[in-house]
């Protein structure tokens, strides 16, 4: 590098080589430069104007034209790794095509039906009322005088925003979140798991689940080579954790979850999946998404025990995503957290299995995506690695104040006899017992297509069928350089407007193919949906025959 020193003098440093030269040059305003390599300098003290202006700078002495600093061969190598299907190259065609029906290009359909992601409102869902009313007044608290709310929202309100910086929702929290809104969480916890104590310390208000997620993978990344920190995740899986695992540089371990066992997991092929990642990687993180996303499955509390064992045993980090806990539709299946069943197990368990848990606002029956609102407990979390997490989310600041507010709503929703109630159990009671119906429904009218197999949607709010594809149709997928379902997708997108996600983009096992879609849409939009996807796949298998 050149440093432009204050008196006009140049210093410059050759990477490389333990040579240090200066020289006088008066027209050298002060200020660094960063250079491609230097021409030799070959003696020391010589003076700059004997090499050629252009190369360090114009004839008046103004900074030099240099190409960009940052550009796809300088950036960070890992971010170029991570993939987000989801989000992929297919939801962006669907993006071009919204914008060519509105500019009146002429298609086979009249819309695009986005059942890529589980975002509820954006597929119709109404806010929950109550939810709405109180968020209402806390960013306009000079709604609190409006009669039109009920006492209970605005008592709700009032408590909020006297938590706040200058009563305002407005203000930086700190950093691990508003302390009523913590309390609050560590209740619902302790309700929902039966009287388990659930400490307000061990409770950080996140920006979603996936921040949280993130955060804790942030703690436990490592090592370098073969003492690299490995991330053990299903396949399938929800694109975040590969995505997280690829930014950050940890390894990714694979462990398959059993199709043909409604997509079960089995403790021997996490076995296998440890012993194998070990000769190249130290796997010390175990995640698990319960209900399942992409896959549906509910796990039973024998799975979990099982789990738990195995983590023990085999001294590991678990992690679990619990943001669909409230997801559960198929008979015979209930949600069982993880914190409960450790803490059920005794103390041989309970005082040293390492957990993270987490849930989000974005999921269940509120689909309130857009404010970010989540939280995580850590259980059994090192008091100085603690001060460390405390302090890694302090450079953030806080999460999003609203996001924080809206957790503490769901949290803390209203209690028999307050004015919401009614309401709101109503409308939570329609919207489950709504996605339960569309579960089945998806499951019915897949599983009568020849050619796609689909397991019971038992939680959650996805199904992810396997197809059956034509070999025409996987070889000319091969030779675009497409993976077969990507292919598959993207017809069917130009076709008929469904917007799906592959399911390469989730993993899956080798000669397999998938898709997932989302239940979320309203039933008569799913109908329409489900009865395209079936005239499309019957044609395209005619045609790739």
């Amino acid at each position: 590098f050149i440093k432009m020193l204050s008196n006009r003098t140049v210093s410059v440093l050759k990477w490389g080589r333990c040579e240090a030269y200066t020289a006088v040059y008066p027209k050298v305003p002060d200020r660094v430069l960063n250079f491609s390599p230097l021409p030799s300098l070959s003696s020391p003290n010589r003076n700059l104007s004997a090499f050629p202006a252009q190369v360090y700078m114009s004839e008046n002495g103004a900074l030099p034209r240099l190409g960009k600093v940052l550009t796809a061969d300088t950036m960070n190598a890992n971010v170029k790794k991570v993939d987000y299907a989801v989000r992929g190259p297919i939801v962006q065609r669907a993006v071009q095509i919204e914008k060519e029906l509105k500019e009146g290009v002429k298609k086979p359909f009249e819309e695009v039906i986005k059942a890529n992601i589980g975002d509820a409102h954006a597929m119709g869902q109404r806010p929950i009322t109550f939810f709405r009313q109180v968020m209402a007044l806390c960013t306009y608290p000079l709604l609190l005088d409006d009669n039109k709310f009920p006492e209970d929202v605005k008592n709700r309100a009032r408590r909020i925003l006297q938590s706040c910086g200058g009563n305002s929702i407005g203000a930086y929290t700190t950093s691990q979140g508003i302390d009523c809104v913590r309390h609050d969480v560590a209740n619902y916890i302790q309700r929902r798991d039966g009287g388990i104590p659930s400490d307000p310390d061990n409770i950080y208000l996140t920006t979603g689940a996936s921040d949280g997620i993130v955060t804790i993978l942030k703690l436990l990344n490592t090592g370098e080579g073969r003492t690299r920190t490995g991330v053990m995740i299903s396949i399938p899986q929800y694109p975040l954790y590969s995505a997280s695992i690829a930014e950050l540089g940890a390894v990714q371990v694979n462990y398959y979850l059993n199709e043909e066992k409604c997509w079960s997991l089995d403790i021997s092929e996490l076995q296998r999946s440890l012993q194998a990642a070990r000769e190249h990687c130290n796997p010390s993180v175990l995640c698990i998404i319960n209900p399942g996303n992409p896959t549906g499955q509910v796990q039973s509390r024998q799975c979990i025990e099982d789990v738990i064992q195995f983590a023990a045993k085999e001294n590991l980090f678990l992690m679990a995503d619990e943001v669909y806990q409230d997801n559960v539709y198929a008979e015979g299946c209930e949600f069982h957290s993880f914190k409960k069943v450790l803490f059920e197990m005794g103390p041989e368990y309970s005082s040293k299995v390492e957990l993270a848990s987490f849930h989000s606002t974005s999921k269940c029956y509120m689909g309130e995506c857009g404010f970010r609102g989540g939280y995580m407990e850590v259980i059994n979390m090192d008091p100085e690695v603690k001060a460390q997490l405390t302090k890694l989310v302090s450079v953030r600041l806080c999460p999003p104040a609203p996001g924080q507010a809206l957790m503490d709503l769901v949290v803390n929703s209203p209690q028999p006899g307050e004015p919401s109630h009614q309401t709101f159990m109503k409308e939570r009671t329609a919207i489950l017992s709504a996605l339960a119906e569309k579960a089945k429904l998806t499951e019915q009218i897949l599983n009568t297509v020849p050619g796609i197999s689909c397991n019971p949607v038992q939680g959650a709010m996805y199904s992810f069928p396997r197809i059956t594809l034509p070999e025409r149709s996987i070889n000319e997928a091969k030779a675009k350089g497409q993976a077969p379902d990507m292919f598959y997708c993207m017809k069917l997108l130009e076709e008929t407007g469904i917007c799906l996600v592959p399911g390469s983009g989730f993993g899956q096992r080798e000669g397999t193919y998938h898709f997932r879609m989302t239940i979320l849409p309203p039933t008569d939009k799913l109908k329409t949906l489900l009865n395209k996807l079936k005239e499309f796949h019957q044609k395209f298998t005619q045609q790739y025959s």
